[in-house]
Order: C-alpha cells, then structure tokens, then sequence
C-alpha cells in the first residue's frame, strides 16, 4: 500500500501515520517528492483496508499496490530515478556510455584503456577485480589489487568506477573501491548478497539473470531498496535461449516494459548478450533506440591478449565509433 499525504501534512503528522503503521506489524518507509511525501507500507502478511489510513490527519488518500514489487514500481514512485554518481547521472533524459575491460589484468593495461575510453566520451569506467568464470583454472581476476588499479583509474581521469562483488566476504572490500557495486546474473537472486547491496551507501547495478522474468528481476531490486538503497541501476544482458549464433539472446522487448514498471534507470550490455565482437556495434545502436538509459560495454586496449572475454571486447576505435553513433541516435529521439 501507498500512503500519499497532504502537501500541508506537518511532520507531526507524518510520524504519526509511519507510528500507526508499525503497530499494525509493518514497516513504513517514507518517500520524499517534490511537493509532497508518500509512505510505502511493506511487510504486510495480508491486504490492508486503505479506510484505516484514509481518515488520518495529512492523509490525501491511500493506494492499494497491485504489484508484487511495491518500492521499485511507478505504482510507488511516478517519476524517474536519477543515480548520480560522482559528475555523472544514469537516468532520465542521459544517455550514459559505461566502457572497459572485461578484467583489470594489470595497471598499464587498464591506464591505457581508461585513456581511450575517456577519450571516446565514456562517463563511468568498468573493469572486474573479482571474476565469476565458469572453469576454476580460467583467470579469476586480481583481487584486491585489482581493486586498487580502478582507484588509480578515478584518480587520474575523473571517472567514477564500477566493478562486480561476488560474495558477503569481499563486499567490504569492493565497496571500499567502488564508486558503482555491481550485482552480477549469477547472483541475481543471492538474496543475502542483495540485502547487503541494500544496507550499502554505494550505488548498485543490478544484472538480469541469465533465465530471470522481468518480474523477478524486478522482485530482485525490491529486496535492495527494501533495505534502504535506493540507488539502483538495471541492466539488461541478454537471456538464455536455444540459439547459438549468439552467447545470449538480448531482450529489446524487457527495456519499455521495465520502464512502464519501474522508476530505475536501465541500460544494456550488448557485450554480454553477444558473445561476439561484430555483433556490439549494431545491438549498442538499438539500445539507443529502443529507450535504454545507456550502455555498459567491454573495451580493451589489445582485446586479441585478452585474458578474459576478448573477442566480444571492442577495439578503442571502435568504442569511439559506437559512442558516436549511440549518441547520435539518442539526440534524433530528443529532437523530435
């Protein structure tokens, strides 16, 4: 249920009804806009009559949430969510362009390709320190040091950095270094792991799991907002399907729906989806145009000495070329 109160509502009165709803047996959690404040009701075992809320002092009225997800749902919140991170913003009218390697394999290499890609007009750095990898003898990632690496890399070209956390035992550490904590497909429904997303005061980016609806992807965001973040990116990285010309089939079609649904911000990862170098440029051109808030894409200075993911990695010219493209097409949207 949403609580919407008065614009004139006193603070008084606002606690008042965030104390009813505690003892009733939920919780409250107020949400701030621009000209009034609404209370989302969460944890409630049943349906809540809205005429127990309705008569209060500041109420306007009271909103049944059809939605199984409440605090991510436009049901909620009508307005876009803006993630601002460092100088940069995802969401809204922004098209931001995510670019990186797959893994930070060492300093020079990951200076080098931070260079290029700021140089293209890349906004956010990515590069993974820790690496989920289907063998255990495939390169794992360089840890900590790693880690340290994209703190260099925001250091010397002003560009926030996002990186992926792959457990409760390195999530301190992770977010101690990153400006962005990224919720890999793997652990899309880890749901200890998303509640400590939720505790973070980092931004999140949330990946669409491999086989994941878009409801559950959705009931995933709900569990980090549920625990106070609110400053959530999804991501769409393609699903798992029959096909084989392709690593993963990407979901155009889950972009217009999850932003009829949901306030967050969604960008896509055409690497991912892909699998395949030639495949990134024409897939990042219709994220642009379907309405994603911006891409995430794998880039690296010598993608052919790779030691993760380098043939779906683009070459730094090429990065530029999609950065152009992607961009072009978003301002015909914007002008017309």
């Amino acid at each position: 249920m949403l609580i919407v109160m008065r614009q004139d509502a006193t603070q008084e009165q606002i606690d008042a009804v965030i104390g009813i709803i505690g003892e009733k047996g939920c919780q409250a959690r107020p949400i701030p806009g621009g000209e009034r404040v609404s209370i989302g009701v969460l944890y409630n075992k049943g349906p809540l009559d809205p005429a127990n809320f309705q008569a209060l002092a500041g109420v306007k009225e009271a909103i049944a949430v059809t939605r199984p997800y409440k605090l991510v749902s436009r049901e909620v919140k009508p307005h876009d969510t803006i993630v601002r991170v460092g100088n940069t913003e995802i969401g809204g009218s922004r098209f931001s362009i995510i670019g990186g390697p797959c893994a930070v394999e060492s300093e020079s290499l990951a200076m080098a390709t931070a260079e290029h890609v700021k140089k293209a007009g890349a906004d956010i750095f990515r590069g993974g320190a820790f690496k989920p990898r289907t063998s255990p003898y495939a390169f794992q990632g360089l840890g900590e040091e790693g880690l340290k690496i994209l703190a260099k890399v925001r250091e010397t070209f002003d560009m926030p950095v996002v990186t992926e956390v792959l457990d409760l035992a390195h999530f301190d550490m992770v977010e101690q270094y990153a400006d962005i904590v990224q919720i890999g497909t793997r652990n899309m429904q880890n749901f200890s792991l998303l509640r400590r997303a939720g505790e973070s005061k980092k931004s999140v980016m949330l990946k669409r799991g491999m086989s994941a609806t878009v409801d559950e992807w959705l009931m995933a965001a709900e569990y980090i907002m549920s625990e106070g973040n609110e400053n959530i990116i999804l991501c769409e990285r393609g699903v798992r399907t029959f096909v084989r010309h392709s690593r993963n089939t990407l979901d155009f079609s889950a972009i217009p729906v999850v932003r009829r649904e949901s306030h967050l911000p969604v960008i896509i990862d055409p690497s991912h989806a892909s699998g395949y170098r030639d495949q990134v440029l024409p897939l990042a051109r219709a994220a642009a145009a379907v309405g994603s808030h911006g891409l995430m894409v794998e880039v690296h200075d010598m993608p052919d000495f790779a030691q993760c993911d380098g043939g779906q990695s683009l070459y730094p010219d090429q990065f530029a070329l999609m950065c152009r493209q992607a961009r072009a097409i978003c301002d015909i949207f914007a002008s017309s």
